[in-house]
């Protein structure tokens, strides 16, 4: 079977590293990348009136001007306004996710949320967040809601469960977003490599869409824990 050439391989081979690093240099290849898209979008954005005057055309302050209201629209509509804090977060999360899937449709590159362990510990980062910020909501009374509704003995079956409930969170969250981009840039290979002309144009929009759902599946699936361990009756 013929080997598909990639650049993180060749990158490994390089640097003398294994192909098991391979999701590892393409989560920091994102992460790079996201930096410095920030960087450049914070310069573009000025200061003084110039930051609060709207991009008038296409251009990087326009796009990620595009982007906040887009995560602020989220963000108000499943926490509420009031959870705006939060913006830069689940931004960050979004922002990530797309980039990464993204970089996977490129020839030679893989995309390192393929890998379910790296999409994975985008799922642990997920949990430990939305309990860090419960705790820092209620305090310890955080936790009295895997003890379930205040009925004698009831939390002795609730306990386990909504233990149980919770760790599963983050391996469904790396599991579904693994699993879709794999299946996604498999699909899309296939398909490249049986028509080379056309057809792969259907394919990459295809692949384009997918990609974005993806983090957006994600990233919702985070605001809606992070709604779940805030609620007033926890």
């Amino acid at each position: 079977m013929e080997a598909h050439f990639s650049w993180w391989n060749f990158v490994l081979a390089k640097l003398h590293l294994g192909h098991e690093f391979e999701p590892v240099i393409a989560a920091m290849f994102a992460t790079t990348v996201v930096i410095v898209l920030s960087l450049a979008g914070r310069l573009a954005l000025g200061s003084g009136e110039a930051a609060i005057r709207p991009a008038g055309r296409l251009s990087l302050k326009g796009f990620f001007e595009a982007f906040t209201e887009f995560m602020d629209g989220m963000v108000s509509m499943v926490l509420g306004h009031h959870a705006r804090q939060y913006i830069p977060h689940f931004g960050a999360i979004f922002f990530f996710i797309a980039l990464s899937n993204l970089i996977g449709l490129l020839p030679g590159f893989s995309a390192s949320t393929a890998n379910l362990n790296a999409a994975f510990s985008i799922g642990i980062f997920s949990f430990i967040v939305y309990n860090v910020i419960g705790v820092w909501h209620s305090g310890l009374a955080y936790f009295k809601h895997f003890l379930g509704p205040p009925i004698p003995g009831l939390f002795i079956l609730m306990l386990p469960i909504e233990i149980i409930s919770n760790c599963v969170r983050p391996i469904s969250l790396g599991m579904r977003l693994s699993v879709n981009m794999t299946a996604d840039h498999t699909i899309l290979g296939t398909f490249i490599n049986l028509t080379k002309i056309g057809a792969p144009v259907i394919f990459y929009g295809m692949g384009t869409f997918v990609s974005i759902v993806q983090a957006f599946v994600f990233t919702m699936l985070s605001m809606v824990y992070v709604m779940m361990a805030t609620a007033d009756d926890h």
